[in-house]
């Protein structure tokens, strides 16, 4: 039986390539969306078995029930929380409300579409959580300090989970992108910075990201637990 995996944030671009990796691995995907469905189920017609659901992430409620309803049917085994959003500002102009929106949605989506999936994932014996965080964790960057702080606690609490899951079969790690060319960050980044900044001397691809991905989700990965995987051209 193939294994099932929920992407949140699916329908974006990093999204839709982790899903069809995933997909071509062999997993019946759940494509993630909250505000554009129409996306998530155009990509879950092209995708073997795949279906697409609503959710948003910050609503904790509403996220457990919709979860509850899916692993009544069979257990999630494989989680890509990839969700997120930016709100960028100057630290000493950033509004409460956008370094709170951030955090809600990476910080505490992840424990929302987590926590209720880990006890049906553990009695399967068999299980993959990989959190999406950013370079920014690492490096810094200016007017992300909501961003960072969000994505680098991700990686803080995957590092604990990897400890409290290790022996109940279920890894848990980070994936973590620099540069990506998406519509989304369309022209942002001129060729000289692009080479000043990246050894590689290119901005990543979402494929890029999704290989990672797929390699920390399949049988490969199985010894890599409470890591996080860079993907940034050698940024850092």
């Amino acid at each position: 039986m193939s294994r099932r995996a929920l992407v949140t944030g699916g329908s974006g671009a990093i999204g839709t390539a982790i899903c069809r990796a995933l997909a071509a691995q062999g997993c019946e995907v759940i494509v993630h969306a909250n505000r554009n469905l129409e996306a998530a189920r155009a990509l879950a017609s092209e995708l073997p078995g795949a279906r697409a659901i609503a959710f948003d992430v910050t609503d904790a409620q509403a996220t457990r029930a919709a979860l509850e309803d899916l692993c009544e049917e069979r257990a999630v085994q494989v989680l890509v929380n990839n969700a997120g959003i930016h709100d960028d500002a100057a630290f000493p102009g950033m509004r409460r409300e956008q370094w709170s929106r951030v955090l809600d949605v990476s910080l505490n989506g992840f424990f929302n579409v987590t926590q209720p999936l880990t006890l049906p994932m553990i009695r399967t014996r068999w299980g993959r959580i990989i959190s999406i965080t950013s370079v920014a964790a690492d490096l810094g960057n200016r007017g992300q300090a909501n961003y960072a702080a969000a994505k680098g606690a991700l990686y803080a609490a995957s590092r604990c989970l990897a400890r409290e899951l290790g022996s109940r079969g279920v890894t848990v790690n980070c994936v973590s992108p620099g540069l990506i060319d998406t519509p989304m960050s369309a022209g942002a980044f001129d060729p000289a910075m692009i080479a000043r900044l990246i050894p590689l001397q290119r901005m990543g691809t979402a494929q890029d990201v999704a290989a990672a991905v797929a390699y920390l989700a399949g049988d490969q990965g199985a010894y890599v637990t409470g890591q996080v995987i860079p993907v940034n051209g050698g940024m850092a």
